[in-house]
């Protein structure tokens, strides 16, 4: 056989969570697997999550005692996705969800942990639960991976400390409590300390925690199953035979352009369009240029896989009220003059902080998700200005719990203030100043506010109305644990715009992820999960991981589909 003609039973485009769990599923049961990555590095945007999975009724929080049942979470999944449920495709998610955690759990090196107390987005829409369908990532240590941890992708810098990743849940609860509790302080200095040794020692965290652990179990399971990986391997083309079934594809390596023959079909697994800026400006509905809105995802997520989907007749959704998951992001100033995006996930659900336009008017709970914040955002601004806000607190708060990329006591202001990311005023009529917000509105809001705080009663949008708004608050402070008063100069804001952390407007997909042409007939061979997939939310944000659980799901179900096994 030629150098450039190789063969394999599947190959998967892309190297995120949806494409390895596809692969380590595909070779479990037996196909020759090779996963191809066009970038340098594998892990995609998952590497830089969270690392949580939604996937209702997992067994996992069954054994914390939560209570959830098929007819809830479907009730919740109608209401999320509303005109754009689909049926089937909703009841392969729900059904598969739990076999593929189980699955992970008992055959690979895939380990999660509960989250009983991380809420619904919207708890309290039918079927919405207090608690209980996200999972997270259990941390791993680097040598899980030897000498291929070159290879993983690092975290985001604008969202470690000094360069460590600190972990979701329970470690970043140590980290927000440091400096109050005893038992934190301890936690905090050790976790510190060795982490100060891997530097020195190592160059990097040997604790992989969030997305960077999910990515590093992922592939040590597919490296020990014997599936390939290629770096630095774009796919150019999909090849077809003469009845439309897709055979392979031309894959543009290091050495020179590769056709890989794969028996059993192609999966495309590249993670979406989010810095695909014309597919962006077409499907955002507010300006989409790279300096009026910032991705968190790989900047590799181009939009190759739903292109190559489309030159074989498959069709990317429209329609979906939102075509990416939003996030709030500043733009924190870096060493070489760039800016890196910080997405905003928990700092807006702290006490005493708030959210305003130029014009001086809140706009929405700010303790509500990160993907509803930004449809307020997008709402409050004219259509002829630049989508914008501030978040405001006063000294206390931001000493307390930090803003953004700005970390609490005892890390200093100083740097963030000197880089012009934090705006300083010394009374609320100086920051507006500062910041060009309307001083006048402005000042009647923060007056506002101050008057509903002992009341425990946000009387304009309801912060802390609802679990997951409590999630993220404080439950020292009483009786709201999300309104404290914004009262001892300094004041400080920091100007937030429009970005996301990754897309939902993918290729149209059947309940088994194959891609469906215009006439929803499945394209033989070929499927799409991840973000290359339509979303099964219909464009909406139902909790922690909905891009990450329906992904490894639906690449549990396309590997399984095209090995010819049942789950």
């Amino acid at each position: 056989m030629p150098e450039s003609l190789l063969e394999y039973d599947l190959l998967v485009a892309g190297s995120g969570a949806s494409g390895l769990t596809a692969a380590v599923v595909a070779a479990k049961h037996g196909l020759k697997v090779i996963v191809v990555e066009k970038e340098a590095v594998f892990g995609g945007t998952t590497a830089l999550s969270g690392g949580y999975l939604w996937i209702p009724n997992n067994h996992l929080d069954a054994a914390e005692g939560i209570k959830d049942s098929m007819d809830a979470a479907r009730a919740y999944m109608r209401h999320e996705a509303g005109n754009h449920y689909d049926a089937e495709r909703v009841e392969a998610f729900l059904e598969a969800g739990p076999k593929m955690v189980s699955f992970m759990q008992d055959k690979t090196a895939v380990r999660f942990e509960a989250s009983p107390l991380f809420s619904d987005y919207h708890p309290d829409a039918p079927g919405g639960t207090p608690g209980g369908r996200s999972i997270l990532t259990k941390p791993v240590d680097a040598k899980i991976l030897g000498e291929d941890i070159e290879r993983l992708r690092p975290p985001r810098p604008e969202l470690t400390l000094f360069g460590l990743a600190i972990g979701s849940g329970k470690e970043l609860w140590h980290f927000y409590r440091a400096t109050q509790r005893l038992e934190s302080f301890v936690y905090v200095a050790r976790r510190l300390t060795k982490y100060g040794f891997d530097r020195l020692l190592k160059g990097r965290s040997q604790l992989l925690t969030n997305g960077n652990a999910l990515a590093a179990r992922l592939f040590r399971s597919a490296r020990d199953l014997g599936v390939e990986l290629w770096l630095d391997s774009p796919v150019k083309a999909l090849l077809q035979d003469e009845n439309g079934a897709v055979t392979g594809a031309e894959v543009q390596t290091p050495k020179g352009s590769r056709h890989i023959v794969a028996r059993h079909g192609v999966v495309l697994a590249c993670g979406g369009f989010p810095l695909d800026i014309a597919r962006r400006q077409t499907l955002y509905g507010h300006r989409a240029d790279l300096d009026e809105h910032w991705s968190a995802a790989s900047p590799g997520n181009t939009g190759d896989g739903i292109r190559l989907g489309e030159t074989v007749g498959g069709n990317a959704v429209k329609g979906y009220p939102n075509a990416a998951a939003w996030a709030p992001t500043s733009l924190v100033p870096r060493e070489d003059g760039t800016k890196g995006p910080f997405p905003h996930f928990i700092d807006r659900g702290k006490p005493g902080v708030i959210a305003v336009t130029r014009a001086g008017h809140r706009f929405v709970n700010e303790s509500n998700s990160y993907h509803d914040f930004v449809q307020g955002m997008k709402h409050a601004c004219s259509s002829d200005k630049p989508v914008e806000a501030f978040l405001i607190a006063d000294h206390k708060t931001i000493r307390k719990y930090g803003l953004g990329h700005v970390k609490p006591a005892p890390l200093p202001l100083g740097p963030s203030i000197r880089s012009g990311y934090l705006i300083v005023g010394e009374t609320l009529a100086d920051l507006a100043n500062n910041a060009g917000i309307e001083v006048g509105e402005f000042e009647r809001t923060i007056a506002k506010w101050n008057a509903d705080v002992p009341t425990g009663t946000d009387s304009v949008f309801g912060k802390g109305s609802t679990a997951y708004n409590r999630f993220h608050g404080d439950p020292k402070v009483k009786p709201n644990p999300c309104m404290a008063p914004i009262a001892n100069g300094p004041f400080y804001a920091v100007r937030v715009v429009p970005g996301d952390i990754g897309t939902f407007a993918g290729l149209r997909t059947d309940a088994h992820a194959r891609v469906i042409d215009a006439n929803g007939r499945p394209i033989p061979r070929l499927y799409a999960v991840g973000n290359d997939m339509a979303s099964v939310l219909g464009g909406n944000y139902s909790g922690g991981g909905i891009t990450l659980g329906p992904g490894m799901t639906f690449g549990y179900i396309a590997a399984l589909h095209a090995a010819g096994a049942r789950s």
